[in-house]
């Protein structure tokens, strides 16, 4: 079984202390790694248990969202990527393509995303 059961992590109001860090579950910030744009602790029910995981998305240096057609593209391609085991990512909230569709490609909202992201500084 992988990622960690939800309920054994301290709860501290509306979120939840894992890695020295409160988390509101599934809810995305900025990313740790240099080269992610954000991560999300991420929830499902596995075996019937609500578990977590933390998944880092989004190319940083690279844009989201910026044109019609860029979007157009990526939702196309996005939408048939398939984990180890043969199945769609897309409606997996522990895979990164679910939440870049979800968070950077968003199919409700208009394109305005950046071109290029600039690289953190660390």
């Amino acid at each position: 079984m992988t990622g960690i059961d939800l309920s054994s992590l301290k709860k501290v109001g509306s979120k939840y202390e894992y890695r020295g860090k409160l988390w509101e579950p599934n809810k995305p910030v900025t990313s740790t790694s240099k080269t992610k744009k954000m991560m999300v602790l991420a929830t499902k029910i596995v075996d019937g248990e609500k578990r977590a995981k933390i998944i880092h998305f989004g190319a940083l240096g690279y844009g989201h969202n910026y044109s019609r057609e860029a979007k157009k593209n990526y939702l196309k391609r996005s939408a048939g990527i398939r984990n180890k085991e043969g199945k769609l990512t897309k409606d997996d909230p522990w895979s990164a393509n679910h939440w870049a569709r979800k968070i950077l490609w968003p199919a409700s909202k208009p394109a305005t995303g950046p071109r290029k992201t600039k690289p953190r500084d660390s």
